[in-house]
């Protein structure tokens, strides 16, 4: 299984904000945010909570679990 995420899409839906705005809020990179978008970095527990609470949703909102393709 894999970690997905809709973080790109939360960003969208709230004024399509960008990612050095939702980075500043995290007080992290806008590089970070950029990876986690691409799969390319799984965020800690800590950081995943804070990106819910940005925008006001459940964890399993924006970070889920998908089987990988054989």
């Amino acid at each position: 299984m894999e970690l997905q995420n809709r973080v790109r899409e939360f960003r969208f839906k709230n004024h399509e904000m960008t990612q050095q705005t939702l980075a500043d809020l995290l007080g992290v990179s806008r590089q970070t945010i950029l990876a986690i978008e691409k799969g390319k970095f799984n965020p800690s527990t800590k950081l995943s909570l804070q990106i819910a609470q940005v925008f006001r949703v459940k964890v399993e909102d924006i970070f889920f679990l998908e089987d990988k393709p054989e």
